[in-house]
Parts: structure tokens; sequence; C-alpha cells
């Protein structure tokens, strides 16, 4: 499908500098994924082909927010074969997003949270890599690319640079979580600019990062997965629940629209019936 993969190159060559890196992984990630599953050139592809496709997708039990991002990233690469003229049609003009029940995002309570925490007090750098995560709200991505630099102890912030909005913030921590992280810089035997690395100084991998989270659920025998976006989940939920006001959340955890925001700040089942007690 030689014609389809240039114009796939010249969809990322287009968007290069709007796409953060995240999303340009995610998106490549998605495009290869459909077109392995449909295996017809770009302007050959009907809405037919995109919905048998959402359909494997949920027969595979994928998340329907996973199904949509992975949807997001077909439809943004037709918007750009439409704004240039490469098609006739759009095949996604009636194909809709999977829809998306009123849970609230997985996060830990106070007391699994604090086990968690307890499980890495052998390991200096997962102890501040867990702490810091919480405390700031960070994508991991973001996390393994702050360098020494970026830290400003005397005001405690972090300088997140390029963030999935790819646009510069500002993340805070607290006097704990600047504990952890002096603990363990003195600990740490290597040089590197970054935070955290690996033996040879460089920013370590998510893959490595997701690997260690995996051996702590087993330990955590949880019922659920934690991973390191469930910690930005917490660090949400636990702002929203001491009633910090939306526009602030939103601020510290980069998302450019409200509403992504009112996922963590929408009060949950438990919270819900509690207010509604209250009133009886």
């Amino acid at each position: 499908m030689k014609k389809t993969n240039e114009a796939i190159v010249g969809f990322f060559r287009e968007n290069n500098k709007r796409f953060a890196p995240e999303t340009k992984r995610s998106y490549a990630l998605s495009l290869q994924q459909f077109l392995a599953s449909c295996l017809k050139e770009y302007d050959e592809v009907k809405s037919k082909d995109i919905r048998d496709w959402l359909l494997e997708l949920e027969d595979r039990r994928l998340k329907p927010r996973t199904i949509n991002l992975k949807l997001a990233a077909v439809k943004a690469f037709y918007k750009y074969m439409e704004e240039e003229t490469l098609i006739t049609k759009n095949p996604l003009v009636n194909v809709h997003a999977v829809q998306v029940g009123d849970s609230l995002p997985a996060h830990l309570d106070q007391a699994t949270l604090t086990e968690f925490k307890e499980l890495t007090l052998d390991s200096p750098r997962e102890r501040a890599m867990l702490e810091t995560l919480y405390t700031t709200g960070v994508r991991v991505s973001e996390l393994l690319h702050i360098r020494l630099d970026d830290i400003k102890w005397e005001t405690r912030q972090i300088i997140i640079h390029k963030g999935k909005s790819n646009k510069d913030r500002i993340v805070l921590f607290t006097s704990g979580c600047e504990e952890r992280l002096k603990s363990y810089l003195t600990k740490r035997k290597l040089e590197s600019p970054y935070l955290f690395a690996n033996f040879k100084g460089e920013p370590l991998s998510v893959n490595w990062v997701d690997k260690q989270f995996r051996r702590y659920t087993k330990e955590l025998k949880t019922d659920y997965k934690i991973t390191p976006h469930t910690i930005r989940h917490t660090f949400a939920t636990h702002l929203a629940e001491k009633q910090m006001p939306q526009s602030y959340i939103q601020e510290l955890l980069g998302h450019v629209n409200i509403n992504t925001t009112r996922i963590y700040t929408r009060p949950s089942p438990e919270a819900r019936k509690k207010k509604f007690d209250r009133y009886q």
C-alpha cells in the first residue's frame, strides 16, 4: 500500500509541530493497526470497513476510551486527506465514537495508595518516582523527560516542557516529595541531566516503568491493574475531593479542554449517595 504509506508520511510531516511525541506514537500505532485490519488503500476505505474494525476492537475487549482514542487517529488522518483534497468523500462522516460509560477513571483510595508507597520503600528511585507522579499528576512520558534543570527547589516547582498539548506548564510538588527526591539523588551514583535515568544516563523507558507497576500490582493483589496513569487519576480525584476548583486541576493536568477535567471532578457514586442522604 505504497500510496497510503506516502499519505501517512505527509500527514505526520504536516502535523509535526502540532502533535506531541506521545500523540505521534499513538496515532502511528493506531493507523498501522487499522490499515493492517482493512488491507485497502486509503481512498478505497468505506464506512463499513471502519465500523468492522471498531467491532473487532470491541471483540478484543478494549475499553471504550481506548477504542475512541484509536478512532481519533483515523479521523485526524482522514480530515487531513479531505483538507488536501486527496479524497472525494470522508468515510468517517457517519462513524460515531463508542459509547463511554458514566464511570470515573480508576483511582486508588488513600489506604491502597499508602500500601503501594510502602512496597517501594526499599527502592529510593521507585519511591521517588511514585511520589512525583502522585504529587504532580504528570504523565509518565512527562515524568521521564524531567531534567534536573527543570526543578526549582526554592519554590518547589517543575517545568514540564512540551506536554501532550505541546505547551510548557508548571507543576508543583510537596515538601514530602522534595525529601524523597533529594534522598534518591543523594544515593544516585550515575551522572545524568535527567531526574530518572538508566545506567547510560538516558531517560528510563515507559516500558520499564510499566513493568515495575505490573510487579507492584501483583504484590498488592488488587482487582484491577495499576498503571502510572492510575496515579495521575488518583492525583486529580483526590484534589477534586478536597474541593479544588476545576480550572486549577485543569491547569495542573495540562488539559486543553475543561470537559476532560470534569471526568475527574464528578463525584463518585458513594459521594453522591452521601450528599443525597444529607438532604433527606
